[in-house]
């Protein structure tokens, strides 16, 4: 077996309350990866042939949980959740922070493959080889920081009991989802620790569709044997070194983000995106340090960086709100972006939304969307509910947020995410509600506009990503660029901590040799195994369905959003030229292998050895050559 890896898949049938452990086929591990790409690869073996048809919250889609070789051996401790994504339609690649993926790997195994659904809730108990489907119900219901608490204090006394050992056993890994999960909202994440979140794709609510409430894990043996030992205990030593040196991130985290990169580089969202600057020194992270951090350094296994935070609001009308940093990306979807400028009321809307289990990215794009919907009087009190959604309102947002994940009145309709309840609300009200919608693909964008050109710097970022809006994911030239698309996949296959790669973008392959014994260069992987990756999220994407197909020539594009001039700040006036992203795509697609449609050319994918794949196009090519 090659260096890092276990060998072994554990699949779970919920409809048949079976469970199985399969050998991983060595070869599809040496150009799949593990994470991104081993989930990549599976979906499209298993589901492919009928892709179109597959409901993403139906029993046939898979819930994949994918280790990578580099999993417990690069600083900081992450895993991949994967299916197919009900928000896109396509294949989402989601990592978490935590320690889950080692426990995984420890109890023996590299990946999860969950298919089917349970009539009732359980849950998933893996400790080494004793895997068991667990009767869940009296934690369905519970809201995040409820399920972590009870589900590992009944672990841990379980352990106790039945594993007799000096000692208390450490809490097992929990992967879990909320209310909104547990809901079907699509917006819904796969939640570990307290707020850690796999937050694109919407893979909540594939889990609450399976009726599976959280994936227990612990794991007692030892990590896999890698290649070459003590180039590895070398290469630990750099990149702790190096990521130590980053004082800044180790002491803000990307929480440094919420006043900077609104007032520096005007590439944050305020007002639904209305805005992309603001000086609000409120909201500096000095603000948040001072007022609001009760814990100044957290990380996950094997982390030097420690860049998360722990916020408490300690008095005032939300005291008792805690959660985690909020990193930038929080601070802008659920402070900036919905009119909030202080700490507290940030760390007050980012609680909640924690604890149900909502996407803070996806999550707050809706709420955003539907705020600029009310003050444009589309939307009124009667339809909210009587919530006054108001900018700035942070009660209101937290009361929205619930309505939401509970799918109560018009939180039903915006449980479906910014695009589909945009097209559901329009038709209601008679009004092309599209240009208020900041997605792509139907995955919200990240916090990271590309009107200033200071943040991200190309305008076809997200307009080509086979991940839609997600800001980790974006397209890029030369593709083979430090940060595009392809060279992130390897970063979600490995699977490694994009923070930690920073530092120094050459650690992660040679961490890869040293590990796998398997010597490959960013170059190479980007015109062979990545971009194969690559192909097949871009075949499903446009396959889609059942309930959309996206166009290239329509939706491989911005939000009408960035086609607006920046109303202020220095880079005001500026925004996203039509005839550049055109330009832009042409070149991404022929650098890729995709035709002028933006199809997977046929020659490309069987030089890459997809021939199944470009079989599976044909439908699509007809539908758009003569759309």
């Amino acid at each position: 077996m090659i260096g890092g890896y276990c060998g072994k898949i554990l699949e779970v049938n919920l409809s048949k309350s079976k469970i199985h452990v399969a050998d991983a086929n060595e070869d599809v591990l040496r150009h799949y990866i593990g994470g991104r790409g081993l989930a990549t690869k599976i979906l499209w073996d298993r589901l492919g042939s009928r892709w179109s048809k597959v409901d993403p919250l139906s029993p046939e889609n898979l819930l994949i949980v994918a280790t990578g070789p580099l999993t417990g051996f690069y600083p900081g401790g992450r895993i991949c959740i994967s299916g197919k994504s009900p928000q896109s339609n396509g294949i989402i690649g989601s990592t978490v922070g935590g320690e889950a993926g080692i426990d995984l790997k420890c109890a023996g195994y590299d990946a999860i493959v969950i298919e089917g659904a349970s009539k009732d809730p359980v849950y998933l108990w893996i400790k080494d080889d004793e895997v068991e489907i667990r009767d869940a119900s009296k934690y369905w219901g519970l809201d995040g920081k409820d399920t972590v608490v009870k589900l590992t204090k009944d672990a841990v006394d379980y352990l106790n009991s039945k594993y007799r050992r000096f000692g208390e056993w450490k809490d097992p890994s929990i992967l879990y989802i909320g209310p909104a999960g547990e809901r079907l909202c699509r917006v819904a994440v796969v939640m570990e620790k307290w707020t850690h979140a796999a937050g694109y794709g919407g893979y909540g609510a594939v889990m609450g569709s399976k009726k599976l409430k959280a994936i227990v894990i612990k794991g007692s043996g030892p990590l896999p044997e890698i290649h070459n030992p003590i180039k590895f205990h070398n290469l630990l030593y750099r990149a702790y070194d190096e990521c130590i040196r980053r004082d800044g991130m180790r002491r803000w985290g990307t929480g440094s983000g919420g006043y900077s990169v609104g007032a520096m580089q005007s590439s944050e969202p305020v007002k639904n995106w209305q805005e992309e600057w603001h000086d609000e020194r409120s909201f500096g992270v000095d603000e948040f340090e001072r007022r609001v951090w009760i814990k100044r350094y957290w990380g996950d296994y094997g982390c030097p960086t420690t860049c998360l935070k722990i916020a408490l609001v300690k008095c005032g009308p939300y005291a008792g709100s805690l959660t985690d940093n909020p990193d930038y990306e929080l601070q802008a979807y659920l402070g900036t972006n919905l009119g909030i400028f202080t700490p507290e009321e940030n760390v007050y809307v980012a609680s909640i939304v924690d604890d149900l289990g909502i996407c803070g990215i996806n999550g707050g794009n809706v709420l955003g969307f539907a705020a600029e919907l009310y003050q444009r009087g589309i939307l009124t009190k009667e339809d909210l509910g009587g919530l006054d959604l108001s900018w700035g309102n942070a009660k209101a947002f937290g009361e929205l947020a619930k309505m939401i994940a509970y799918r109560i009145g018009i939180g039903d309709i915006l449980a479906e995410g910014t695009y589909r309840a945009a097209l559901k609300l329009g038709k209601m009200k008679g009004v092309d509600l599209l240009p208020y919608a900041v997605q792509v693909k139907g995955v919200a964008v990240g916090a990271h506009g590309i009107r200033s050109r200071m943040d991200y710097p190309t305008p076809i970022a997200y307009a080509c990503s086979v991940q839609g809006g997600d800001h980790t994911s974006v397209a890029r030239l030369p593709i083979d660029s430090n940060g595009g698309e392809i060279v992130r996949i390897m970063c979600d296959s490995a699977v490694v901590c994009i923070f930690n790669f920073f530092p120094n973008p050459s650690l992660m392959w040679e961490f890869y040799e040293a590990v796998t014994g398997i010597k490959i260069n960013p170059h190479d992987w980007c015109y062979s195994d990545g971009l194969r990756i690559l192909h097949i999220q871009r075949a499903a994407l446009l396959l889609g369905g059942p309930d959309f197909y996206w166009d290239p020539k329509v939706h491989d594009d911005n939000p009408l959003r960035f086609y607006e001039p920046l109303p202020t700040g220095p880079y005001k006036g500026q925004a996203a030229d039509r005839s550049e992203v055109e330009n832009l795509k042409k070149q991404y697609y022929e650098a890729v292998g995709w035709d002028e449609y933006g199809i997977p050319r046929s020659d490309k994918l069987r030089e890459l050895g997809l021939g199944d794949v470009d079989l599976a196009l044909e439908e699509v090519r007809k539908r758009l050559k003569h759309s």
